[in-house]
């Protein structure tokens, strides 16, 4: 499958009412999620600030975005984003990630400096090294689950029974889809752990230290979160200091900020967003 071949990517625009945006926020989601996960914290940005636009988007094989052929690398992901806004005839002030999808943004951004006036990273892994943490986890504890189950609540059952939390369990049961009276995995575990070793081994630190030219960069690190290490915390602050336009906040919460703590996220936000 060539690059014009490939699917668009889904995608929904949220706006306050009756507003008309001058300018929009790119939003990515994290690895297993989709764009809806953020969409509270969409509809409430646009309320308090209705200059602004979302577009939430589900990245490759990820929620309604399927059929996307490899490899699957951040580049890629960055192009599925590039063949959005050309086919939509879109462009956008800013991009905000969470996680896997704080990477995506920052390649993104190398493509599209003379564009961006912001780039958002929450709670991404910054630091260059061997795939670990509970994302990473997740992979081999799905594939040691039945790849169907006969209802959405036993499939919730069994992700708890793998020694998961129920509100974990219910997120993840999220890409279980019927067919045939059966639920069954929509998203493909290999796909999966192809995109987050790329993400572990991509090394982004100089678009940090060089960010592209009029565009900040807001690193976001959750204080309940490891994602974010001291050594990277320090390396952020070190750019920042050097260049002027990388900014690190530090947030209360968990990994999952944009549900432990969506009213400090759209605090930034609407404070920060031009």
């Amino acid at each position: 499958m060539t690059r014009q071949e490939q699917p668009i990517l889904h995608h929904a625009r949220v706006t306050g009412a009756g507003a008309t945006p001058a300018r929009w926020l790119l939003v990515l989601h994290g690895i297993y999620g989709s764009g809806r996960n953020w969409g509270t914290i969409a509809r409430r940005l646009v309320e308090e600030r209705p200059e602004w636009g979302v577009l939430l988007v589900d990245l490759r094989n990820h929620g309604q975005s399927q059929g996307f052929a490899g490899p699957h690398t951040l580049e890629n992901a960055a192009a599925d984003l590039d063949r959005l806004v050309e086919r939509m005839d879109f462009r956008a002030a800013a991009v905000m990630g969470h996680s896997f999808g704080g990477k995506v943004a920052l390649v993104y951004a190398d493509h599209h400096g003379d564009e961006l006036r912001q780039v958002w990273v929450m709670d991404s892994t910054l630091a260059v090294h061997e795939p670990e943490g509970s994302a990473w986890r997740i992979i081999e504890a799905m594939r040691a689950l039945p790849p169907e189950f006969p209802s959405r609540a036993e499939a919730v059952a069994a992700i708890q029974g793998a020694g998961y939390e129920q509100g974990l369990a219910q997120w993840l049961a999220i890409n279980l889809e019927p067919v045939e009276g059966r639920y069954r995995w929509r998203i493909d575990w290999d796909v999966m752990e192809e995109m987050l070793r790329d993400y572990f081994r991509a090394d982004l630190w100089e678009t940090l230290v060089h960010p592209p030219a009029d565009t900040e960069i807001h690193v976001v690190k959750a204080t309940g979160s490891n994602a974010l290490d001291d050594e990277a915390e320090r390396r952020v602050e070190m750019a920042g200091t050097s260049n002027g336009r990388v900014f690190l906040h530090r947030l209360e919460g968990g990994h999952w900020i944009n549900t432990d703590n969506p009213e400090g996220v759209i605090g930034l936000l609407r404070d920060h967003l031009p």
